[in-house]
């Protein structure tokens, strides 16, 4: 049991609320956090490592037996919800934490190689919106995402909190060139569909009913959208008809819009 918030073991646990810290110390060490006993499992289940685990002594069985199925042996921190706190800047509300070691990303060729919907993802920098793309794109049946150099990281801990731990399940990787990496995706069968406000836009049922085989769909940040490169590098640009007045839906709400639209048929 760790009493002392001060103790050198928890140093990757420190300070998670400061997001410019975060990005200091993550991808210096190769590390992202995984919260909560349900998240953690499904990281070992995706064949992520843990460096270390925290939890509260309520957790640490649950956390023991995750790690045994997994046939994983991680040193397993033990601490009081009140040290947790303190180290970490927050409330531990599902009472574990793992700093896991982060997976070399396939590349874009790999996770593109048999898919049929793609998700491309640029510059959306709130993390509960990515986590609640991951979630969508899970649950409805995409095969892949691809987030640009300016779009929020899919590890962060709070994307990996709202995804449920689907950021695991979902194929997924960083361009390294944009928007090349739309014309890279074109040139390998896909129709790359943006989803944005236009004058030309084509609704989505339209789109839908050409029946695609396979597709990319692009999504941008609310407020900003998608940048004119962006538009540009796409073979269309869908719209998803709206009532009431209202303009658009919040991204994430889009995204499972669009993807139950799009999605292939048998």
């Amino acid at each position: 049991m760790i009493t002392d918030p001060s103790d050198p073991r928890l140093d990757d646990y420190r300070g998670l609320t400061d997001v410019a810290l975060r990005r200091r110390i993550e991808p210096e060490r190769g590390l992202y956090m995984a919260e909560g006993a349900k998240v953690i499992e499904r990281a070992l289940a995706a064949g992520h490592r843990p460096r270390s685990v925290l939890t509260s002594e309520r957790w640490l069985e649950g956390i023991r037996q995750a790690l045994e199925g997994a046939g994983v042996d991680a040193p397993v921190h033990v601490a009081p919800e009140s040290v947790m706190e303190s180290v970490t800047g927050y409330q531990v509300h599902r009472g574990a934490l793992a700093a896991m070691e982060r997976p070399v990303l396939p590349s874009l060729e790999e996770i593109a190689r048999d898919a049929r919907r793609i998700v491309v993802l640029e510059g959306i920098v709130d993390h509960t919106n990515v986590g609640a793309i991951f979630r969508s794109a899970a649950g409805i049946g995409a095969d892949a995402i691809v987030v640009a150099p300016t779009c929020a990281d899919p590890l962060y801990r709070r994307s990996v909190k709202v995804s449920m731990g689907t950021v695991f399940q979902v194929p997924w990787t960083r361009a390294d060139e944009w928007p090349g990496a739309l014309n890279e995706l074109r040139d390998r069968g896909f129709v790359v569909a943006a989803l944005a406000l236009a004058d030309d836009a084509v609704g989505l049922d339209e789109f839908a009913a050409a029946g695609h085989d396979r597709v990319a769909l692009v999504m941008g940040a609310e407020g900003d959208g998608l940048s004119r490169a962006a538009l540009q590098a796409a073979d269309a640009v869908l719209t998803i008809p709206m009532a009431g007045g209202v303009d658009s839906l919040n991204v994430a709400a889009a995204s499972a819009v669009a993807l139950w639209a799009l999605r292939p048929q048998p």
